[in-house]
């Protein structure tokens, strides 16, 4: 939670959006843009905003119902809390990164071991993934039609973004599946850290690892043992997933068109994810309305700008704001309890 760190995303977020703003806007009459948008049926916004909050509330269902199977006791209102702090700060930060550091900041407020809040949250990560990595590899190797012929134009970094996801997942798996490596690679670190004197007490860190590795170890082998629980997570996980991708046919219907089924909509939608899921970039902003523009032009026509532009607006920055807005409230809630514990 370094605030210089924070100050350098937000930051680095308003240089990529600025960027962002004018490549779409560059060229483009605005305010035929906003009347267009004006003209669309809102009711259908309002169903992508309860996806957004469903979306987000899902996660928080993942980490209550996977607590509770280790009986480890927390609250479902914390849980919520948890994922809008998670999606805040994975939205701000390149490659998402930035989420499960501050989950497992206010997590350890709520005296939730560390690495009981690192397994579960990186089971929660490896779901995540994993649907879009079995949707990537489900498109790319059958090739349905209609679907490769509007990805046509950007295949190479649908690819390219299933590749790194496969890669990411594989050795997320090894860690949770494999403790002793997620242990020997802690180990390497400290010790590197330690000889290019970046860290001092470098026994006393090999100490706490040697010690919270046990815990660890335990949680990776009861759900190894336990793979209803894991199967039941994956199924949470796809809803949770085909609750945002669904924002997109939302949109398409919002602007008067029925033409395309939302199969195709939503699938077209899970393969810009793939294709942008693990960019350096939050959000994956700028690459994502690229891609839109390129794959959804034969199916939204005319309209596809403004489409864009609603769509990331109810997908992307409706999240944004609302996790900005509930992350405040864990501040103010989770973030003073040792504040108020010193105080008693």
């Amino acid at each position: 939670m370094n605030k210089r760190k924070l100050i350098f995303n937000i930051l680095f977020l308003i240089v990529v959006f600025s960027i962002t703003f004018y490549y779409i806007f560059h060229n483009q009459d605005i305010s035929d843009i906003l009347e267009i948008i004006k003209s669309t049926n809102t009711g259908y916004w309002l169903w992508a905003i309860l996806c957004v909050i469903f979306f987000i509330g899902s996660e928080s269902i993942i980490i209550f119902y996977m607590m509770n199977s280790i009986k480890q006791k927390v609250n479902l209102v914390h849980c919520f809390l948890y994922s809008f702090v998670g999606f805040f700060f994975s939205c701000i930060t390149p490659s998402a990164t930035g989420g499960q550091p501050a989950q497992i900041y206010f997590m350890k407020k709520d005296k939730i071991p560390i690495p009981m809040a690192t397994l579960v949250l990186m089971i929660v990560t490896i779901a995540y993934k994993m649907v879009l990595v079995v949707l990537g590899v489900v498109v790319l190797l059958v090739r349905p039609s209609e679907i490769i012929s509007y990805l046509e134009p950007v295949i190479g970094i649908c690819y390219l973004g299933l590749l790194i996801n496969v890669i990411c997942v594989g050795f997320m798996l090894l860690l949770v599946f494999h403790p002793t490596l997620a242990k020997n690679q802690l180990i390497f670190l400290v010790n590197l850290l330690g000889r290019l004197r970046l860290i001092r007490r470098k026994e006393h860190y090999l100490l706490k690892i040697e010690s919270s590795m046990k815990q660890y170890k335990d949680i990776a082998i009861f759900f190894r043992s336990n793979k209803i629980v894991i199967c039941n997570v994956l199924i949470i996980t796809i809803a949770q997933r085909v609750l945002l991708f669904y924002i997109t046919y939302l949109t398409y219907r919002s602007f008067g068109l029925n033409e395309a089924n939302f199969i195709t909509i939503v699938v077209l939608q899970g393969m810009i994810s793939v294709a942008v899921d693990m960019l350096p970039l939050p959000g994956g902003m700028g690459v994502s309305e690229k891609l839109f523009l390129s794959i959804f032009t034969p199916i939204f026509g005319a309209v596809t700008l403004p489409a864009m532009i609603v769509s990331r607006g109810l997908s992307y920055y409706t999240q944004l704001i609302l996790s900005a807005m509930f992350t405040v409230v864990a501040f103010i809630t989770i973030g003073r309890i040792r504040e108020r514990n010193i105080e008693k």
